[in-house]
């Protein structure tokens, strides 16, 4: 029987190793020089993998989220000045900003050491191993995991949560989590579970407080909202500016572009950031295209 076992064992190991071969193998990030990765987990190679092409975003850039914005480059640089800072959950409405704060102000920090490892829901149960492997290193790590929510029945949400509980988490002091979310508790509630809270059961409200409970590992919260009329129509100026000047194109603000902006967004039900820059994008490229088909019509 244990060689029947051991044989077994041994034609896995060999099809592990055949499979990994499939895949391409990474070789270690130059910290000196990428400035964002991402994690890469298999059954046997954890490694990190360079991203070059990390959003150019700038802070200026975030409009209408000024106290968000404040908060998370506060946390931030403390952080990089080497002080006491917090975990991040950043959680509300798509579109709304959070992602692209985060990567604003790696943009904004890059200079000072700050780097970003980014994670996917998936590879939360390495975040402890992670976190050991780059705690020796000269920099400070934003490991960020992006859009993350957990079902009712999806036991994920502990693996992270033990993480944030571990003993590891207070001996790494150049390493912070920092969380997107559309849900401020990460977790899916159930109608049933107020309910069950509202009842005053015992056992319901043990299980909804576990539930709940992941997000007050997060020392700052901080939410997204959609915005109103009047600030998405400020943020469309913006954008309007910026994809003028790489187009080398002149737009004026006029009834004309806010009709067809409050169109863009009602057909997309909702009005945020990325709305607005969608729309921008969109209309500068059109109408520089109408202009460049234009001259070409009077040079034939």
């Amino acid at each position: 029987m244990e060689g029947k076992l051991s044989d077994l064992l041994g034609r896995a190991e060999r099809v592990l190793e055949r499979l990994e071969r499939l895949f391409p193998q990474h070789n270690a990030v130059d910290w000196k020089t990428t400035i964002a990765a991402t994690w890469i987990h298999r059954s046997r190679n954890t490694a990190f993998h360079a991203v070059t092409d990390l959003d150019p975003i700038r802070l200026d850039d975030l409009l209408e989220i000024d106290r968000q914005r404040e908060a998370v480059v506060q946390n931030t640089a403390q952080f990089c000045a080497g002080l006491p800072a917090n975990n991040v959950l950043l959680w509300g409405a798509r579109g709304t900003g959070k992602s692209s704060l985060i990567h604003a102000v790696v943009n904004e920090f890059a200079d000072k050491g700050l780097r970003l490892v980014e994670v996917d829901k998936r590879s939360l149960s390495d975040i402890a191993l992670l976190a050991e492997g780059l705690q020796n290193k000269p920099f400070r790590f934003l490991v960020v995991c992006d859009d993350l929510s957990f079902d009712a029945n999806d036991s994920g949400f502990k693996e992270l949560k033990s993480s944030l509980e571990g003993t590891i988490f207070a001996t790494v002091s150049n390493v912070l989590i920092y969380i997107t979310s559309n849900r401020r508790h990460l977790v899916t509630e159930l109608a049933k579970e107020n309910q069950q809270l509202q009842e005053q059961d015992l056992h319901g409200a043990e299980a909804v407080e576990e539930k709940i409970s992941l997000s007050d590992r997060f020392g700052l919260w901080l939410s997204f909202h959609p915005f109103d009329q009047d600030q998405y129509l400020r943020v469309v100026q913006h954008w309007l500016g910026f994809f003028s000047k790489q187009c080398d194109f002149s737009c004026v603000f006029d009834d004309e572009v806010r009709t067809n902006a409050l169109r863009w967004a009602l057909n997309r039900g909702t009005r945020s950031g990325r709305t607005a820059n969608h729309f921008a994008r969109a209309w500068i490229s059109a109408k520089s295209l109408e202009r460049l088909t234009q001259s070409e019509s009077l040079n034939t």
